[in-house]
């Protein structure tokens, strides 16, 4: 046909405007381009003398109905593209007389229904597209006549679980795209059956856990994509014993806080792990990977990470290169390995691997600070983006605030409730547990839970505090008035003062001096939940003056004095 592009067995009558098949196509054609059409039907019999052709592609026409495609016998063809077209239903036997096809894209149509054998008589096909489409679940029965399926691509359909069993036929499935289908769940067994996956992507889903008992299942998996998932934590034991495992993906998670302790566990074959551009991504334990005996790339930039612990770097004896730039790196001690003489790892962009913390070495590039500089000890320092400011809860919703904090010892991590009391790691008390890494979870949260909780990361060298504001149904309570401090023990050098914690406290500041005339004035500021505070190193027989001043949230500060004679 004029207007048509032929090249030896191909022949392209792309973007012609048509509305049917051009005639007079050559008998010796393998590739028919019919791309960007008007047809909405084929007629009978049109296309019936191209007994060689292998590749037709009717993509982006007007075919609303299968039927309407009246194909007939191709037994050569390979490769059938029906994207962008306006189909809507797959009944029974849609594709008859195309037993030899191996590739079929439907994707980008309209689909809402396909009936259990739509997809009979192809028992060749290796990739089928049905991505992109107005699916709202999964059947298994559409399988069960594809045994040579290798790549299967199901992603953006309105899918919001894939349960037991889903795609058990498909034995030789090799790729599996669920991506952008709104999935928040994987049932344990939902990949039972794909005995030769090898690629698997969750990309952009809402799933808030890792399906990890589903990924016990599949036991050959080399590529994992689960990246932009709200996920906030990478457990513990999330990725275990995924034996053949190469590439894990977990980028782009706008929730994700902290790696726990042992969340990625017995990888013999890991080689690379992308972890980037994850805005709250402020923590890694420095237990978080274990038994990785072969991951050579370890990518970490643009994260909310203030340190890389010595002892993740080195639980991985093969690690050849790592990125951090784009964190707001700590320099004064964690990260001291960077500049060792001993570390045997590539900074990657080591240009742009900037200091955020101290003060003074502000925007120095990490590898010119001297390693002298660097400490061996540090104060922990709570990270501001793991801990929002406030949060708003309904009432039996779970909430989980997470804190976490780096420094050298390591921290210990409490949390004191608005009305005082502490919450310790591993001793669940009520509805409230507190986990080792530093996450509190309140089960259940009803107006009563609402308050000031606060958060305190310690070690040796001192604390760090930080609040956040849960409020329940617009609930918030205030602080009621009256503070009281007492003298508990009076001794010749020490006096022992106490007090009951208030509502929602802010800040507590005790000072102390002696009355006499040139006394000097001392002062603490006590991290929260503090009932009692030892005042030491006094003289004996002396009159002593102390005051608690505290703050509040949402009240006026208040203040209580005592006096008393060593």
């Amino acid at each position: 046909p004029r207007s048509a592009y032929r090249d030896a067995a191909t022949v392209d009558c792309n973007d012609l405007l048509a509305a049917a098949v051009p005639r007079g196509l050559p008998r010796a054609t393998h590739t028919l381009l019919l791309q960007g059409n008007g047809i909405a039907r084929l007629e009978r019999g049109a296309l019936g003398h191209l007994r060689n052709l292998s590749e037709l592609d009717l993509s982006q026409n007007s075919f609303a109905r299968v039927r309407d495609l009246a194909l007939g016998d191709l037994p050569r063809l390979l490769s059938l593209h029906l994207e962008e077209n306006q189909l809507a239903e797959l009944p029974d036997c849609s594709f008859p007389g195309l037993g030899g096809l191996q590739e079929l894209y439907l994707n980008h149509n309209q689909l809402r229904r396909i009936s259990p054998r739509a997809f009979a008589g192809l028992g060749s096909l290796l990739r089928l597209h049905l991505n992109s489409n107005l699916l709202r679940a999964v059947d298994s029965r559409w399988f069960q006549a594809l045994p040579s399926l290798e790549i299967l691509m199901m992603g953006g359909n309105k899918v919001d679980a894939i349960v037991d069993m889903n795609f058990r036929p498909l034995c030789n499935l090799r790729s599996l795209v669920l991506a952008g289908m709104g999935l928040r769940d994987v049932s344990d067994y939902a990949l039972e059956g794909l005995r030769s996956l090898e690629s698997l992507s969750f990309y952009d889903n809402r799933l808030a856990d890792v399906p990890k008992r589903a990924l016990q299942r599949v036991p050959g998996l080399k590529f994992l994509d689960l990246n932009k998932n709200p996920l906030q934590r990478v457990k513990q034991s999330d990725f275990v014993n995924m034996l053949h495992l190469k590439e894990l993906g977990l980028n782009n998670m706008e929730e994700l806080v902290s790696v726990d302790k042992f969340a990625l566990i017995n990888l013999p074959e890991l080689t690379k792990l992308d972890m980037t551009n994850n805005p709250k991504l402020s923590f890694i334990h420095p237990s978080a990977f274990h038994r990785l005996p072969r991951m050579e790339t370890l990518m970490l930039n643009n994260n909310a990470l203030s340190a890389l612990h010595k002892q993740t770097v080195e639980s991985l004896p093969n690690l050849q290169e790592i990125s951090i730039h784009g964190n707001p790196i700590r320099c004064d001690c964690v990260v001291r390995w960077v500049n060792s003489s001993e570390s045997r790892v590539r900074l990657m962009e080591p240009q742009s691997t900037l200091c955020a913390e101290p003060p003074e070495l502000e925007r120095r590039h990490v590898r010119d600070v001297p390693f002298r500089d660097m400490t061996d000890r540090c104060l922990p320092l709570i990270s501001a983006k793991s801990l929002p400011a406030r949060l708003e809860a309904a009432p039996g919703e779970d909430v989980a605030l997470h804190c976490r904090a780096l420094a050298e010892p390591e921290p210990e991590i409490y949390w004191v409730t608005p009305w005082g009391a502490k919450l310790v790691p591993t001793v669940e008390d009520g509805r409230y547990r507190v986990h080792p890494e530093g996450t509190l979870e309140i089960r259940g949260v009803t107006a009563r839970d609402a308050g000031l909780y606060a958060c305190v990361a310690h070690n040796l060298l001192g604390a760090d505090t930080r609040s956040v504001s849960v409020t329940v149904n617009s609930s918030f309570p205030l602080s009621e008035a009256g503070l009281e401090l007492a003298v508990l023990e009076v001794q010749p050098y020490r006096i022992l003062v106490a007090w009951e914690p208030q509502l929602n406290t802010v800040s507590c500041n005790l000072t102390w001096s002696s009355l006499a005339p040139a006394g000097t004035r001392a002062a603490a500021r006590l991290p929260a939940g503090t009932r009692a505070y030892n005042i030491t190193r006094l003289q004996p027989d002396t009159a002593y003056w102390a005051c608690l001043r505290v703050a509040f949230l949402a009240s006026p500060p208040r203040a209580a004095c005592v006096s008393a004679r060593t």
